[in-house]
């Protein structure tokens, strides 16, 4: 159920903090098809909104804490595959030792992962998407998707490729496949619940600002966090 990528999203737009940036020249260069996108959001808005959100609200309410804390370490430790696969791709081999010894240790030690014994070793984000970017492939225009929510020419292929390494999308019995998507979806939404309220309260135009937050951070991320400086219009006329 890729629906529940959607609130994924909320964790990009708080984690970048660009509302203030003045980024119009560039998001019009990498959002040709913002019509159609824009129509889009408001599909996956409308559907999150009448159906993953107060789902996410109700684990919440009946959930312990310590369960959800379990259940994300479990999910975060399945991420670690993918994340290890494309250290590899990407040359980087100490963070591939880094990675895959969290995913050894994690699944025997902790149980499936549902204890996070490795909490020394730093946890990194590394897809396909990321990788492309790492050898030169640019994002291409912005895309919303349905269900998946924000991406681009480059990450929506990445998304593709990742699912030949992904556990859950390698599961072949399909109950437990769906399953697993949709408990680790909600027990993301459910943790985004408190600062998606910050947002609603700072953000009138929430799709530009979800546009350029998304934009940013997956800059950064293919950058390891030091991105090259973009050069807009007015730095020109300077």
């Amino acid at each position: 159920m890729h629906l529940l990528r959607i609130p994924l999203l909320l964790a990009s737009l708080l984690l970048t903090g660009c509302s203030s940036l003045n980024l119009s020249t560039y998001t019009q260069q990498k959002d040709p098809f913002e019509s159609l996108n824009r129509g889009v959001y408001t599909f996956n808005d409308t559907l999150d909104r009448a159906v993953l959100k107060p789902v996410a609200q109700g684990y919440t309410a009946v959930t312990p804490d310590r369960v959800k804390t379990m259940i994300g370490n479990f999910f975060s430790n399945l991420d670690d595959v993918v994340v290890t696969v494309n250290d590899l791709l990407q040359f980087k081999f100490n963070q591939a030792a880094n990675d895959g010894a969290r995913v050894v240790f994690n699944s025997t030690f902790g149980i499936f992962g549902l204890f996070n014994i490795t909490d020394r070793l730093e946890k990194h984000n590394e897809d396909f998407g990321q990788t492309l970017g790492y050898w030169g492939m640019p994002s291409g225009p912005y895309l919303m998707l349905p269900f998946l929510g924000p991406s681009s020419f480059r990450d929506g292929t990445g998304l593709y490729a990742d699912s030949f390494t992904s556990v859950i999308s390698n599961t072949r019995h399909v109950p437990t496949r769906n399953t697993a998507w949709a408990v680790k979806g909600v027990n993301t939404r459910a943790g985004l619940l408190d600062q998606e309220k910050v947002l609603d309260d700072a953000v009138i135009d929430r799709y530009s600002f979800i546009r350029d937050a998304y934009l940013m951070r997956r800059q950064s991320l293919v950058y390891d966090g030091n991105p090259p400086r973009q050069k807009f219009d007015d730095d020109d006329e300077e």
